[in-house]
């Protein structure tokens, strides 16, 4: 049965979302947290990746997708 407006309005979407980034050094593709809580570093070289910030985090390289 589908929902009615009001119902939907009712729940919240979350503004937090995956992402799937390459590393701008090494090519290696990795999916990231985009409200991470620590700093993210390549898995291959090491890079940060992504810089916590306390919110939305500081992403310091190339955003392939945004995942849902």
């Amino acid at each position: 049965m589908p929902k009615s407006k009001k119902e939907l309005d009712l729940i919240p979407k979350s503004k937090s979302r995956f992402l799937r980034v390459k590393c701008l050094n090494c090519g290696n593709q990795q999916i990231i947290f985009g409200c991470s809580a620590t700093d993210v570093e390549c898995l291959v070289c090491g890079k940060i990746l992504l810089q916590s910030t306390g919110g939305k985090a500081r992403i310091l390289t190339k955003i392939l997708e945004v995942l849902s």
